[in-house]
């Protein structure tokens, strides 16, 4: 028997208030962008001293990436990525990772990442002592530097932090995002996807229901989704200025569980013709139990870039795909890409040997790193 708390969570969103305006939870947000995201600024309900060890291993980090990544990523990609691709940008499998998609697409006039793990409340700092949110801002720390060091996330690791953290650590790390690249956040609403593909959107009345309930992974959970706007710091007006959105939905992408929640997929079907990106996806898109992302991605993708966790040459091939290969892959990293093997290999050793200088999600076994340029012909 389900209990009251759980039929809450289940039921919280778009039912009783489906016509009521969306709760605006900008402020909570410029306040993890300064504590958790380490943005300018103070917060005045938390002293600095609370998160001054955290924001200078963090903004180390930041530096560190924008450096050693993004400098040499952006520069490939404002190279590469034809300026007629689809400016609608879908990232399945993607973790917390806006950054990497706002390097690829930085002009993109709306992203949308899918991944197992949730947003998180944007409400929780409040609630947290001195004590509770270095705890807290240490399990940020550590999965932002794995992400930048690595240019992928352990995606049990990231499942852990993300659903039971005490601050939001999915937001905190696209929060993260906008301060690397020079973003300024306008708005931010969480939302549960309908069955249609609608947005139905937490609202005040929302917001008070949930109130009552204390549990970090159940608050995490009903905070699973979330939207951002933002657009160019020091800009106002169109192109630079021009606002920008971000829409983060949590959801499992496989077969049975989009048969059962078709949502997500009826969301991403209503998007049309997009430019796509995955990358360190565990190969998922070559199990037998993916046949519905993989169709996707053939029928709506016009111009996609991945590792070889993305599209096989076996599925693109015939349905109209040119690949072009970047770097060196021998060996995948993982037991789980062997039975996909032997079609990377054939595809690296038929193409001609081009320079990467970053690497781009999972390295090989030999740790050479790698990418797949994938557009329909």
């Amino acid at each position: 028997m389900r209990s009251a708390v759980a039929f809450l969570l289940c039921s919280l969103v778009g039912v009783a208030h489906a016509d009521s305006p969306p709760h605006e939870f900008l402020d909570e947000a410029k306040a993890l962008l300064v504590v958790g995201a380490c943005a300018e600024g103070t917060v005045a309900s938390v002293k600095d001293t609370v998160y001054a060890g955290h924001c200078k291993t963090v903004r180390a980090a930041q530096a560190e990436y924008t450096t050693s990544w993004i400098t040499p990523a952006r520069a490939f990609f404002a190279a590469h990525v034809p300026a007629t691709v689809p400016k609608t940008v879908v990232y399945p499998f993607a973790g917390g990772d806006l950054s990497t998609a706002l390097t690829v697409y930085p002009d993109a006039d709306e992203i949308t990442t899918l991944s197992l793990e949730p947003a998180g409340d944007p409400t929780s700092l409040a609630r947290l002592g001195d004590k509770q949110i270095k705890a807290a801002l240490a399990t940020v720390a550590t999965e932002i530097g794995s992400l930048y060091k690595s240019n992928f996330s352990v995606t049990m690791n990231m499942i852990e932090a993300m659903r039971g953290g005490a601050l939001p650590t999915q937001l905190i790390f696209s929060l993260s995002a906008l301060t690397i690249h020079g973003y300024e956040l306008t708005s931010l609403r969480y939302f549960k996807v309908a069955a249609d593909g609608s947005l139905v959107y937490i609202t005040d009345a929302d917001l008070a229901a949930l109130a009552k309930v204390t549990d970090v992974a159940r608050r995490n959970r009903t905070f699973a989704s979330v939207e951002m706007k933002f657009h160019k710091k020091g800009t106002t007006t169109a192109p630079a200025g021009k606002e920008q959105t971000y829409r983060h939905l949590m959801a499992n992408l496989d077969d049975a569980h989009l048969k059962k929640e078709p949502g997500a997929l009826k969301y991403l079907e209503g998007k049309g013709t997009v430019a796509g990106m995955t990358k360190a996806a565990s190969y998922l898109l070559s199990f037998d139990d993916f046949n519905t992302m993989r169709k996707y991605i053939i029928d709506h993708v016009q111009w996609m870039v991945s590792d070889t966790t993305g599209l096989a040459p076996k599925y693109g091939t015939p349905a109209g795909f040119e690949y072009e290969t970047w770097g060196r892959w021998d060996r995948p990293n993982m037991v789980a890409a062997k039975s996909i093997e032997p079609n990377w290999k054939a595809l690296f050793a038929a193409q001609p040997k081009r320079e990467l200088k970053f690497r781009f999600g999972y390295p090989d076994m030999q740790l050479h790193g790698h990418l797949i340029i994938m557009k329909k012909k």
